[in-house]
């Protein structure tokens, strides 16, 4: 797939602390209960990257002022996590679809995947598509940007999805010795070819017809060596 980047948070420096009574509660000194103020820029700086990146010129245009202009935090707050742009938007990416892209544990290698590879499909054919496909075609000329697609998008999921197919082998369902990777590579290649080239359409059934081929294959040739 494909596959699983999470964000990398900084530690707050003294910035980001409130001088006086604008950040307290107006008694004692303390902030209200709730989350950081560090944190609160955080997910703003992520939201405004996503908001951005669907507007006309995507990737290309996007611009670090721009996103601490709508962010409402200052450019240095923005470096303090993301020492580039590409770094920035595959985090954003990555954070917005962490949820979404876990992958179940039901029992059954087949429906672990097969349920993951619908979501992925779910989020490839939703605005948010626009910006993997900024991503991966802006990482052809730009080493950096497929770099930090792979690190923080790709690999946290892959990692996530050989522990799927462990348990898949540990079950049976899967030979003993298998190639993960290239499985992974069978099983998501074909959605990210549809998604990129659209020679065909790209639904959520589609991945069913790929652990079809791939797992229930593999599943016969496991039980066949037993």
């Amino acid at each position: 797939m494909a596959q699983n980047h999470i964000p990398h948070a900084g530690a707050p420096n003294r910035s980001d602390r409130s001088n006086g009574a604008s950040g307290s509660n107006g008694t004692n000194g303390k902030r209200p209960p709730g989350r950081p103020r560090s944190e609160e820029s955080r997910q703003s700086i992520l939201r405004s990257t996503l908001k951005l990146l669907k507007q006309d010129g995507g990737f290309a245009e996007l611009s670090i002022e721009a996103v601490a202009a709508d962010a409402n935090v200052g450019k240095t707050t923005v470096y303090r996590w993301w020492p580039t742009k590409a770094a920035l938007v595959a985090d954003a990416f990555s954070a917005s679809a962490d949820d979404e892209l876990r992958f179940p544990n039901t029992g059954s290698v087949h429906t672990d995947m097969s349920l993951q590879m619908r979501r992925v499909i779910r989020i490839f054919r939703s605005k948010r598509g626009k910006v993997v496909a900024a991503l991966l075609a802006g990482g052809q000329s730009d080493p950096e940007l497929i770099e930090a697609f792979r690190d923080r998008f790709l690999w946290p999921r892959r990692k996530q999805a050989y522990q799927t197919l462990e348990r898949g082998i540990v079950r049976g369902e899967l030979p003993v010795g298998s190639d993960l990777d290239l499985i992974l590579d069978s099983l998501y290649g074909p959605i990210y070819m549809r998604f990129l080239i659209r020679h065909d359409k790209l639904d959520e059934s589609f991945a069913d017809e790929i652990c079809g081929l791939v797992l229930k294959g593999l599943k016969r040739r496991s039980h066949g060596r037993n």
